[in-house]
């Protein structure tokens, strides 16, 4: 079959099933048909806004039933869905909004739209537009994300494959067959992609409002999840419940468990495996710009512990020297460089933002690693200062500009130090010119930044932390805390 736009898909998944339950959150469901006449609906009502097939629409919602609806509207029209957090910060919301130029924000306060069309969060259409179907309408790219740069500005992702589907491509085993878990935030590519695929593959799609590692074991149990992608500081919560709490809960159901978007410690995925099975456990590696990435099964972490698997889907990787970028035999950390199996450029583009390239169009995201004998990745460091905090992103630079509009502060350096549950913690050094307090600086932060890029620690020191030429070498700044042995 010819593939079809994934509006179309909805349409035909209603007809075949109107009363499948497609998305369930909390104690919210929509039925397929439901799902179908809703977002109908709301589509009419977004063209009657001026949005047009090839345009951007802007979701600023949190996860649930209604950035569900609004997602799939946009579908409908043709537009290109642009998810932002619903919490994210003015300044970076304005950035996001002009890189992306929608026709339409949905959510968010009406200022923040830049005078484009504004529709506000719990809007309702019109009862009397039509709920009918649309005529088919393929948006030109599936989605355009929005996340850091490395100076800590925002750009957007836009992927470059058209919101289109074949419902009788061969499936993969990993394909979901049952129900989906979604515990994080849509505004992410990951937990958007798992929503996307599972919605279109026909199943159930669970929503989580915010993660609780005990909620979730409930809502596995109740609605009998097949597959769920986690980052590893959500198995971290889930491994230390009670473990009477965690193990009371029937997870059977469970068929594919994924970890992926920042690496996971090994003790963690050892103890996964111990509890639901090496045939269950997958360990997922690849930047959102789909330029290559890596998968490995829990049988075979076991054979070779602490790797993310070999390269998938026909992308290619390559060890370079990060100063030569002379190729690096097995063995040797270096920068790990991406092809995709299209060549260079045919998985997406950027807004805002310039990719890191070799001469031969080989690329990377700041990512230190090595590959063994076999071909399986093994991730280091990074080489960008960027700090992976409970999967998501948070760039020193943005929070340094922050903290640095305090009038108390003289200079500020940002680094991510370890941490058992988030897998790095924000922690924020800073030189004072007058006495301020911890709260005081991070009620500043909290409307200037993103909750989770405001610092969990800070450090005072008299000294300054930028040379003349104002750098901060972050690195031996990080270095002298966790002593020489670190890396």
């Amino acid at each position: 079959m010819a593939r079809i736009p994934y509006g179309s898909v909805l349409t035909r998944l209603a007809a075949a099933e109107p009363n499948r339950i497609a998305i369930a959150c909390e104690d919210e469901i929509l039925t397929s048909a439901d799902l179908e006449r809703r977002a109908n609906r709301m589509a009419r009502a977004f063209v009657a806004h001026g949005l047009r097939q090839g345009s951007v629409v802007t979701i600023a919602l949190p996860n649930g039933i209604e950035f569900v609806v609004a997602c799939c509207a946009a579908w409908k029209c043709g537009a290109t869905p642009n998810p932002i957090s619903e919490r994210l910060p003015g300044p970076e919301r304005a950035t996001v909004i002009g890189h992306a130029n929608p026709a339409l924000v949905v959510g968010g306060a009406e200022a923040d739209a830049l005078g484009r069309g504004f529709l506000q969060e719990g809007f309702l259409p019109d009862p009397t537009l039509s709920d009918a179907p649309l005529p088919d309408a393929a948006a030109p790219y599936e989605r355009a994300m929005a996340t850091g740069g490395s100076a800590g500005r925002p750009k957007l992702i836009v992927l470059k494959i058209p919101a289109e589907h074949d419902p009788d491509a061969p499936q993969s085993v990993l394909a979901p067959k049952g129900s989906v878990l979604v515990p994080g935030p849509l505004s992410h590519a990951a937990p958007f992609g798992a929503f996307t695929q599972g919605l279109l593959a026909g199943v159930r799609v669970v929503l989580m409002n915010r993660f609780d590692a005990a909620r979730c074991l409930e809502l596995i149990e109740r609605h009998r999840i097949d597959q769920v992608l986690f980052v590893p500081t959500m198995l971290h919560r889930i491994w230390r419940l009670p473990e009477a709490e965690r193990t009371r809960h029937d997870v059977s159901s469970l068929r594919v468990v994924f970890t992926g978007g920042a690496p996971c410690p090994q003790w963690l995925m050892r103890a996964f495996i111990g509890w639901l099975g090496a045939d269950v456990m997958n360990e997922l590696y690849g930047p959102s710009e789909r330029i290559g990435g890596t998968m490995i099964t829990g049988g075979e972490w076991l054979t070779h512990p602490g790797s993310v698997g070999k390269p998938a889907r026909g992308a290619r990787i390559r060890i370079l020297h990060p100063e030569t970028g002379d190729e690096l035999p097995a063995g040797q950390v270096g920068e790990v460089y991406m092809m995709p199996s299209g060549g260079q450029g045919s998985t997406y583009r950027y807004v805002g933002a310039e990719a890191r390239t070799t001469a031969g169009g080989w690329e990377s995201v700041g990512d230190m690693g090595y590959l063994d004998e076999e071909g399986y990745l093994y991730l280091t460091d990074r080489r960008t200062d960027m700090i992976l905090c409970g999967g998501r992103n948070v760039y020193p630079a943005q929070v340094e500009a922050a903290i640095d509009e305090h009038p108390a502060v003289r200079s500020c350096a940002v680094i991510g130090l370890p941490d058992d549950d988030l897998g790095q913690r924000v922690h924020a050094i800073v030189q004072l010119a007058a006495p301020v307090a911890e709260e005081e600086l991070r009620a500043h932060l909290r409307s200037r930044i993103v909750h989770y890029s405001v610092p969990r620690t800070f450090e005072f020191v008299d000294h300054p932390l930028r040379d003349d030429a104002g750098k901060v070498r972050r690195w031996a700044l990080r270095q002298e805390r966790l002593g020489p042995r670190a890396d």
